[in-house]
């Protein structure tokens, strides 16, 4: 409902990839210890939605433990949005959960899969 319904959004989100295409050199001389802040801050806005997890659920409580935990653990917020999709189709699956209308979730879990056996043969 409040997202941008003309082409003006978009044309605007393109001109400022281009301006940080210009400003990406600049970015590596920012020390880590100066990001830090700004990455708990960050954090600490994101935990403000764990209240809202249905953690009686099973089926929701499992992956999104697995995501909130592997995240900081593997140092890799894609490692740990790939566990908790893992773990969220295999649960749905197993429980006779599973719905044609998530297949992208499943495919998705299927290449996070792919992608971890790869990175671990190697």
């Amino acid at each position: 409902m409040a997202g941008g319904r003309s082409g003006i959004t978009a044309i605007v989100t393109g001109l400022l990839f281009l301006g940080a295409i210009a400003a990406a050199p600049f970015v590596g001389f920012v020390p880590t210890a100066a990001t830090a802040p700004a990455l708990i801050l960050v954090g600490s806005l994101m935990l403000a939605t764990i209240v809202e997890v249905r953690w009686t659920e099973p089926l929701v409580a499992v992956p999104a433990f697995l995501t909130l935990v592997l995240i900081p653990l593997t140092y890799s917020i894609a490692n740990g949005l790939g566990f908790g999709i893992i773990a969220w189709a295999i649960l749905h699956v197993a429980t006779g959960k599973f719905r044609r209308q998530d297949w992208l979730l499943y495919l998705l879990a299927a290449l996070f899969l792919v992608r971890f056996i790869y990175l671990g043969a190697s």
